[in-house]
């Protein structure tokens, strides 16, 4: 027994590490992206309130007997409103002494008069109390997983008009105290259909695991519930890149954890060495990390220095002298990236093979050189898409056959570094201008952006603005159906006598 409690608490650390696999991406929203958030949400939440539907309300008492159909709200003032983060996973949502102005038609009998019209109203000292759980769902997304909400009207008016105007306004209010419960009975399901189904469908279109071209995809999936502090609120994305061709492929995720402390911006994303990594790493894994050059191609002064530098193994090839050079460039394992205060790096190793292709022969290699590279890298943020711009800072090459042949290809190393520069490193960069889509909501992007480099990783910090607006975007991915569908044991309104006129 003891044997076996030491043997856990041994275990334990690593255990602990195990269950927190560190992210390659890390999301950090601000209070004052929440802000933002909640201008555009505030707007929702008037559209969905303008678009409650109230029963009809029909009844009697004594003589009087009435009902009122066709009820729409006509205006909302929300002005009192609070979108605040609530630790440890929710956001809290509180509308205070809002007013909604309603129109509804009458229809009125009492005794031997009947009388039919419109009635304008108006609820006042509305209070609204929502709060949204926030999840990871099964797929790795992140979902608005429960709500709860309370809302209530202090205050309800009718202004009636009409030859039985004050008959009206004493036993109005029955009509009165019915709207008043149906409308406040109204509210929390409209907020409830737009938060589970409605704001669910915006998140939907944020890219989880999708292809980033013909080669590569990415995994943007959550690894843990989002974490909620006063202040902000935090989500860990896997951030790995995969070969199409083996898209159940894992690389094991050895880089330092991002950490933001930043709060200043109303965003920041941070992206460890481990998103740079997997990315080369999942290129390499496709093969396409290969460049060919041949006959045309190969820059003239280069092919005459090549020739001139290999002269005698062409001369003793002589009937292939006037064969095209072919130059095969093949990175010989996965690049890595190193991100330090002062800048990020990527370090490639590759082979160049330089052969002689005489028409309708075998190939015929001159030599087979090792090189070593070293790439600066700006990695910069455009719209939603996170993009990387190489430069050539060191090579070298060698022989891979003796140092005596090493020596001999010294007078290359300018002439290589130089077709480097001018051929392949713009087709490098025309790859890589495409970039990869940081994983916001579709109608949401970033402003004003600044990198920062750290020790291990790199943040985006950024503001946001919608170049559309949540209405747009739902209306644009509406489930097929999204009628909301309210529970049973919904009160019913204080109706004693279901008369209809």
């Amino acid at each position: 027994m003891a044997a076996g409690s030491c043997l856990l608490l041994l275990l334990l650390p690593w255990l602990v590490t195990a269950s927190h696999s560190p992210p390659g991406c890390k999301i950090r929203i601000t209070s004052k992206g929440l802000d933002l958030v909640k201008q555009e949400g505030l707007r929702f939440v008037e559209q969905e309130l303008q678009n409650i539907t109230v029963s009809d309300l029909h009844g009697k008492e004594g003589q009087f007997h009435y009902n009122i159909s066709q009820v729409k709200v006509m205006d909302l003032q929300l002005a009192l409103s609070d979108l605040h983060f609530q630790p440890q996973q929710d956001l809290a949502f509180n509308i205070n002494n809002a007013s909604i102005s309603l129109r509804f038609r009458r229809q009125l009998l009492y005794w031997f008069f009947y009388d039919i019209g419109s009635i304008n109203a108006s609820a006042d000292g509305v209070h609204i109390h929502t709060v949204l759980q926030l999840a990871k769902d099964r797929a790795g997304r992140l979902k608005i997983s429960n709500i709860t909400c309370n809302a209530s009207i202090a205050r309800m008016h009718a202004g009636f008009s009409g030859t039985l105007r004050k008959v009206y306004e004493f036993l109005g209010t029955f009509i009165v105290t019915g709207m008043r419960f149906l409308l406040s009975q109204q509210i929390c399901p409209s907020l409830e259909h737009a938060s589970l189904v409605l704001l669910n469908s915006v998140l939907d279109t944020v890219p989880v695991r999708n292809y980033v071209d013909e080669h590569i995809g990415i995994d943007y999936s959550l690894l843990r519930d989002p974490s909620v502090s006063t202040d902000t609120l935090d989500l860990d994305f896997k951030g790995m890149f995969f070969p199409r061709a083996r898209e159940n492929q894992e690389l094991e995720n050895h880089a330092v954890e991002p950490v933001i402390k930043e709060t200043e911006r109303m965003v920041y994303v941070a992206f460890s060495e481990y998103f740079f990594d997997s990315a080369m790493h999942a290129y390499f894994q496709a093969g396409v990390l290969t460049i060919e050059l041949q006959g045309e191609k190969v820059p003239k002064d280069l092919e005459v220095l090549l020739r001139a530098t290999f002269f005698g193994t062409i001369f003793m090839l002589s009937p292939a002298v006037d064969a095209p050079l072919r130059l095969v460039l093949q990175v010989s394992a996965p690049p890595r990236c190193i991100i330090k205060p002062s800048g990020t790096s990527v370090s490639v190793s590759a082979f160049l093979n330089i052969s002689l292709v005489p028409p309708g022969q075998p190939a015929v290699q001159l030599s087979s050189m090792a090189m070593e590279t070293k790439l600066s890298a700006k990695v910069f943020l455009q719209g939603k898409a996170l993009r990387v711009q190489l430069d050539l800072r060191r090579f070298r090459i060698y022989s891979k056959q003796s140092a005596l042949e090493s020596l001999a290809l010294f007078s290359l190393q300018a002439p290589l570094k130089t077709l480097l520069q001018l051929t392949i490193m713009p087709i490098i960069n025309e790859r890589t201008k495409k970039g990869v889509q940081i994983p916001l909501p579709e109608g949401m992007d970033f402003t004003r952006e600044v990198v920062t480099n750290h020790a291990g990783f790199l943040t985006v910090g950024a503001d946001l603005h919608f170049s559309k607006g949540l209405r747009e975007v739902i209306e644009k991915y509406r489930p097929a159906s999204t009628t909301p569908t309210y529970p049973s044991s919904q009160p019913a309104a204080p109706s004693v006598d279901p008369h209809q006129l």
